[in-house]
């Protein structure tokens, strides 16, 4: 399955994502981390300044790309077109 912004690499679902500064990037975050919640599925992520980066894979099958990752980047898609 492929989904707008998002490439495999090393087993997960990867994404970068350009913000203007630090708190639009913190934001957005915070907005993932409630989505996340939901949907009981956690990324690994990094954030430098305005840069977020986030990994999906499943931990719990031997962190290999499941419906769930597919389900949250779709999820995390929709807010940044809002």
């Amino acid at each position: 399955m492929e989904i707008p912004g998002w490439h495999e690499l090393d087993q997960q679902l990867t994404r970068r994502i350009e913000f203007r500064d630090f708190s639009e990037a913190f934001a957005f975050i915070s907005r993932v981390a409630l989505i996340a919640e939901v949907h009981q599925h956690h990324p690994d992520w990094s954030n430098s300044y305005g840069v977020v980066t986030i990994r999906l894979s499943t931990h719990d099958q031997n962190n290999q790309i499941t419906q769930k990752d597919y389900d949250l980047a779709l999820a995390i898609n929709g807010i940044l077109r809002e």
